[in-house]
């Protein structure tokens, strides 16, 4: 049988309303690649040290940033230079710390292609129940192998009021 032409507008149009929606990736892959770029730049301005939670660093109104930079740790008498023991506190018989002075020697022999002719840095984390006497030997020993701009990691007063 034939239809006419009215049966065959109402036909298409019948099939047309009663069909399964579509998704349209097109405009989802927009906003997660609009999302994506978003996050992406604004991670960037994050600066976080990586601080061992058994470590209570001293509070301080200090407001500058920290910079990337190479992180010495001292904890329990231990002194780790990117997470890695290199020295003790409690041997005596070094007093100059010779396994930091390696360490840091190593670490600026790898950032010697990197870097620029500004002097090398560093940044020193330490428990706020650390002796000075301690403190003293390890800035010693990093100024010993060349690392001059030393930095003390100081939690801001804010934040302590706050956390």
């Amino acid at each position: 049988m034939k239809l006419s032409r009215r049966a065959k507008r109402m036909k298409r149009h019948y099939s047309r309303m009663h069909r399964a929606g579509g998704l349209n990736l097109v405009s989802l892959m927009d906003i997660f690649t609009i999302l994506v770029f978003f996050l992406m730049v604004n991670s960037s301005d994050v600066k976080v040290l990586q601080q061992d939670s058994k470590v209570q660093l001293p509070s301080s109104t200090a407001e500058a940033q920290p910079e990337e930079q190479l992180i010495v740790v001292i904890y329990n008498q231990q002194v780790m230079v990117q997470g890695r023991p290199v020295a003790s506190l409690q041997d005596k018989n070094d007093p100059a710390l010779v396994g930091l002075k390696n360490e840091l020697a190593y670490q600026a022999g790898r950032q010697a292609g990197q870097e620029t002719e500004s002097p090398k840095a560093l940044t020193l984390i330490a428990d706020k129940n650390t002796p000075y006497s301690d403190l003293k030997r390890v800035m010693t020993a990093c100024t010993e192998a060349g690392y001059v701009n030393v930095s003390l990691a100081v939690q801001r007063q804010a934040d302590v009021k706050e956390g």
